[in-house]
């Protein structure tokens, strides 16, 4: 596919009717510009083409002109069908459903993944009839001891023996329900692996002969920390395919595509996964007594009343609320706010559960918070010498983390908020501006420690707990309040009982 004709296909995408409105001009952010197709290479246009058609069902112009007798294929209609599958994808993985082949889709495309379609239908009753099932390892990694990879497997079937009614037997000679190898490109299951990144395992729905089967790709840098792949979570995904579970939106389940564990996370089954296996299998009898001490995590949900924020900021045109190691992003232009995770957009380097975040626009910076530490990134880069230790901002040693950053652009200074005192700090000269203040005398009806802040719409917005304050510089004053997810356009029946005009 040339160049010229995928520039004419983005701006087909901007022409076409769409639930969702679109504009013309191109999607930005400072970490990542996403104009479209703007500095794409043809092999990374071919490459996009190629993975809607493997995760969404997409079928080129050749492939459908072969498939009917008539070879004068409507040009409209196959265009129409690759905008729909890029915006498909795009609202799969919580990025602006433009339609658009953008720079920042592509880099999600790019991250290494599970082998299965996302758009896979596994049915509601595609599972094993027995509670009992026998695996075997067929092929062993060359790279990967065979002891240790025992270890990992049985560790990975105990995580959904253990919410489920399911049990798990290995077998050596025998045949077995489900086979597990170590695989090399082609291996004539008609999903060859690619090498190296790209496409890390795959497995089968339940089922007879291949049914069930798992494959790993040999030729990754398999580990059991987070130095190359870990194949922990990696296998407890593809053994949940092999029960019989599908692929997951929701970015916080062991279930979603995208190899997504970062360091000092624990591989778990979130509340989704264990619902969902538990709606195949049952729910395994110990299970209550455990979950009461440590139920399965919740991905963050935005019409949550009691839902608080880590840190809010401006970016460019959008808004970013970020959450645990999750964030929203709002966008002016499009009307549904989809939650992503951190590492979708930044490198593992930007730690999760942030304190702080803001953008420096004339620097071209993103600076993050947490503890006495922050990072400033530049291009998705980190910039050389960081994380450093935020007394390099000026603060004193007293001073052990930051509560929130709001920053104004026009004013080319930055407020920090710790406790009960607030900082100004010029981004010019680089340094604070005299002795803080306290939170009460400058912004007065304020409560404190917040929890983040935002410069936004011509008014200032503050969060505590699940509370949204808005606020009028000019007069000083509180002007409403409301719960802290109104911003994510998320309406609920109390939202009138609970807001309150001007004190």
């Amino acid at each position: 596919m040339s160049k010229m004709k995928m520039l004419w296909l983005s701006l087909l995408c901007l022409m076409m009717p769409s639930k969702t409105p679109v504009t013309a001009l191109p999607l930005r952010t400072t970490d990542l510009p996403t104009g479209p197709n703007d500095g794409l290479s043809e092999a990374d246009q071919e490459f996009a083409e190629e993975y809607l058609q493997h995760f969404y069902g997409y079928r080129p112009k050749s492939e459908r002109r072969k498939r009917t007798a008539d070879t004068d294929v409507d040009e409209s209609d196959w265009n129409t069908q690759l905008c729909d599958k890029v915006e498909k994808m795009q609202r799969f993985f919580g990025l602006p459903p433009s339609g658009e082949l953008t720079k920042e889709t592509l880099a999600v495309m790019k991250r290494p993944r599970c082998g299965l379609s996302d758009v896979e239908q596994f049915g509601k009753n595609i599972r094993w009839k027995k509670r009992t099932l026998s695996y075997r390892i067929a092929v062993y990694s060359r790279s990967i001891p065979a002891p240790k990879v025992h270890k990992v497997f049985k560790a990975a079937w105990k995580v959904w023996s253990s919410v489920a009614q399911i049990k798990f037997r290995r077998r050596r000679r025998k045949e077995a329900d489900i086979v597990i190898s170590f695989m090399n490109r082609d291996h004539k299951d008609g999903s060859p692996f690619d090498g190296k990144g790209g496409v890390l395992a795959h497995a089968f729905m339940p089922g007879y002969g291949i049914g069930g089967d798992v494959h790993f790709d040999a030729e990754e840098d398999w580990s059991f920390n987070f130095t190359g792949f870990n194949l922990f979570p990696v296998t407890v995904h593809e053994f949940g395919h092999a029960l019989g579970l599908p692929h997951s939106s929701d970015p916080g389940a062991i279930m979603y595509p995208a190899y997504n564990f970062v360091p000092n996370y624990e591989p778990q089954l979130s509340y989704r996964d264990v619902k969902d296996i538990q709606h195949l299998y049952g729910i395994n009898p110990n299970f209550a007594s455990l979950s009461s001490k440590k139920p399965p995590p919740r991905t963050p949900e935005k019409c949550d009343l009691d839902l608080s924020f880590d840190a809010v900021t401006e970016l460019q045109q959008e808004l970013l609320f970020f959450k645990d190691r999750f964030m929203w992003r709002k966008h002016p232009q499009f009307d549904e706010t989809r939650i992503t995770l951190i590492s979708s957009l930044w490198p593992e380097s930007v730690p999760t559960h942030l304190d702080a975040v803001y953008e420096n626009t004339r620097k071209n910076l993103i600076v993050f918070f947490k503890g006495h530490l922050y990072w400033m990134l530049r291009q998705l880069q980190v910039e050389d010498g960081f994380p450093k230790n935020i007394s390099n901002l000026g603060f004193p040693s007293r001073i052990k983390s930051v509560d929130a950053a709001l920053h104004f652009r026009n004013d080319r200074y930055t407020v920090f908020f710790t406790g009960n005192e607030c900082w100004r700090y010029n981004e010019l000269q680089e340094m604070m501006e005299g002795s803080p203040s306290l939170i009460e005398k400058q912004w007065p009806g304020i409560p404190y420690p917040i929890d983040a802040a935002v410069f936004f719409d011509g008014f200032v917005h503050f969060f505590k707990g699940n509370i949204h304050y808005k606020y009028d510089s000019d007069s000083k004053r509180v002007i409403a309040t409301s719960p802290a997810n109104d911003l994510l356009e998320c309406k609920t029946e109390d939202d009138n009982e609970i807001l309150r005009e001007g004190r």
